[in-house]
């Protein structure tokens, strides 16, 4: 089952990369069909660009509300019709006018190994809190904040002394090998797999674009 995706992204896009890379290989189980956007001129944009795939803009800021916002985004994703709408780096908090408008299923890669660490500053709060591991969580994107269910999840060690920039390096390359797998792993099951995908990274193993 070949998934088409629809990605939104607010930013430079490194995630959008990582899946535009592995939907390159020929065997890939995911295609992307679109991005979408809430800002002008982004990292992501110049990359759907060069790529040759279909994007679209809604500035955020030329809403008069955020229900407004919502709503359009949720028509202009339903009007694309993909099979899945993947969220990567998208920086905004979607409203109940979203949900109410859009049933497609939504995807969300989340820098934390969740339940913990919903929300933003990860990285600090893991170090804050002593955590021995850290590390990210694709899962289903719900109207209550980073509280869906996992798809997959992986893990690495926090290393002694470890200062936040460089564990967010660590986490973000982390990032981009889980979520091609998440992909694999729906598609695999047809969106419903049995249970979700735990992974432990040996580092010096993984590739970016695995």
């Amino acid at each position: 089952m070949t998934l088409r995706c629809l990605v939104l992204a607010s930013g430079r896009g490194s995630n959008f990369e990582a899946l535009l890379r592995a939907s390159a290989g020929a065997d890939a189980p995911y295609a992307l069909t679109g991005l979408v956007t809430d800002r002008p001129a982004t990292g992501a944009q110049a990359l759907a660009e060069a790529a040759g795939v279909p994007q679209r803009c809604l500035p955020f800021k030329a809403f008069p509300s955020r229900a407004s916002f919502d709503q359009a985004l949720a028509e202009t994703l339903v009007t694309a019709a993909p099979d899945l709408v993947l969220c990567a780096g998208f920086m905004r908090v979607l409203g109940p006018a979203f949900f109410t408008h859009c049933p497609l299923p939504l995807v969300n890669i989340h820098p934390a190994l969740l339940p913990a660490h919903r929300g933003l500053h990860t990285h600090r709060r893991v170090l804050e809190a002593g955590d021995p591991f850290h590390g990210a969580t694709v899962h289903w994107l719900t109207p209550a904040l980073d509280s869906g269910p996992t798809i997959a999840q992986a893990r690495l060690p926090v290393l002694p002394g470890e200062g936040e920039a460089a564990l967010a390096a660590r986490v973000l390359r982390l990032e981009h090998a889980l979520y091609p797998q998440a992909l694999a792993h729906l598609a695999a099951h047809r969106l419903a797999p049995p249970t979700p995908l735990e992974l432990f990274w040996d580092e010096e193993a993984l590739t970016p674009w695995a």
